[in-house]
């Protein structure tokens, strides 16, 4: 998306150019999520920081939206503890460390992990890509 400063234009450009119409609603999370740079953010919580912003947008239309971005790959969608679901605005390939309590995801490098056997995969399909998260637990005293 967008980098710093963040510019109207190019974001309804970058939005557009994703398949989406640059609607006010999707305009205004788009900017709210990517103007911070990389991060990692439950629905619940953009949905607090658009009202911080003295914003209306209603719930449903921020899980709709940050739907709509991952089907586009603006997000990547990364679950979380139970059902609890995290979106995150870095695409390129990196995995995630899960943290104790659903404080949140912490990533690391795509390198960090070696892949030396897979699975047969089933004839007519290849590898697309490949997702590593490592959910975490506190340590016992």
């Amino acid at each position: 998306m967008c980098a710093h400063p963040f510019a109207y234009s190019k974001l309804v450009e970058d939005l557009k150019r994703a398949g989406l119409r640059p609607t006010r609603q999707r305009v205004i999370l788009a900017k709210i999520l990517f103007e911070q740079g990389a991060r990692h953010i439950t629905a619940e919580q953009l949905h607090r920081e658009v009202r911080d912003s003295s914003l209306r947008i209603s719930l449903a239309t921020v899980y709709n939206s940050l739907n709509q971005f991952v089907e586009a790959g603006l997000l990547r969608e990364i679950p979380g503890h139970g059902s609890q679901t995290f979106f995150d605005t870095r695409v390129e390939d990196h995995y995630h460390f899960i943290l104790p309590d659903g404080k949140g995801l912490q990533d690391f490098s795509a390198d960090a992990v070696g892949f030396e056997k897979l699975p047969g995969i089933p004839e007519g399909a290849e590898i697309d890509k490949i997702e590593v998260t490592i959910h975490l637990k506190k340590k016992r005293a």
